[in-house]
């Protein structure tokens, strides 16, 4: 009979693994939020673009097309929730069942009873889509607040209430871009975190990938370039 190797839990370098993990994920999202003066991230350039369109809003007659885009936001949002629902079911069935656990375990590495090391590593995926979920349903809602304060911008552009309620209605929808981008985040974090079944020093190098992508996407990509472009004609 083959001498089985017998894991007594997780050692030091998951502990790290899980700990630069965090620190980057959170890291990454107060960048986001802050970044610095001399290069903003897309989602602070898009949210003076949102004060910007209800500017244009206070104007517009009549305001459907407006409507429109905030219907589309918020069917945005509950996709994305729904989503996570569907995850999150999948990977608390997964966690709940012991026994299939323990025998993939045994198969990958040859480590008997290792599903309760599997089950601890899952749950640090399940966090993150706890998180987008939570993130994503909040984004919904403050676009909803966004939509009301919006419906209650007066019609006549002249009247003294147009433009402060309609800069209201922007910064709500820029409060709520910010929160379903952090769900966006969360979700690619939590693909990130299932990196972590086959090793932390796997987890390493997807938290790298993951964070390199996120911040080239936010700093350093094409269309942060045309989003800041000042209306040159140059090709991109």
């Amino acid at each position: 009979m083959n001498e089985l190797n017998v894991t007594h839990g997780l050692d030091w370098l998951d502990a790290l693994a899980v700990a630069a993990f965090l620190a980057v994920w959170l890291w990454l999202g107060w960048r986001i939020g802050h970044p610095s003066a001399a290069r903003p991230s897309v989602t602070v350039l898009m949210s003076d673009y949102r004060l910007q369109w209800m500017r244009v809003m206070v104007t517009r007659e009549p305001r459907i097309f407006d409507s429109q885009i905030m219907m589309s936001l918020r069917q945005s949002t509950a996709f994305f929730a729904s989503t996570c629902l569907l995850a999150i079911g999948g990977l608390l069935a997964l966690i709940g069942n012991v026994e299939l656990l323990d025998g993939v375990a045994m198969r990958l590495s040859h480590v008997e009873h290792g599903g309760a090391v599997l089950q601890t590593k899952l749950f640090l995926a399940l966090l993150m889509l706890g998180n987008a979920f939570l993130k994503f349903v909040w984004a919904n809602r403050v676009f909803g607040y966004s939509s009301v304060v919006m419906g209650a911008v007066p019609n006549d552009p002249d009247d003294p209430q147009s433009m402060p309620l309609a800069l209201k209605a922007g910064k709500l929808n820029g409060r709520a871009a910010m929160n379903f981008n952090a769900g966006l985040r969360s979700m690619y974090f939590a693909l990130c975190a299932l990196f972590w079944l086959a090793g932390a020093l796997v987890l390493l190098v997807a938290i790298a990938v993951t964070a390199w992508v996120v911040w080239s996407r936010e700093f350093s990509s094409a269309s942060r370039e045309i989003i800041i472009d000042n209306g040159s004609d140059t090709d991109r």
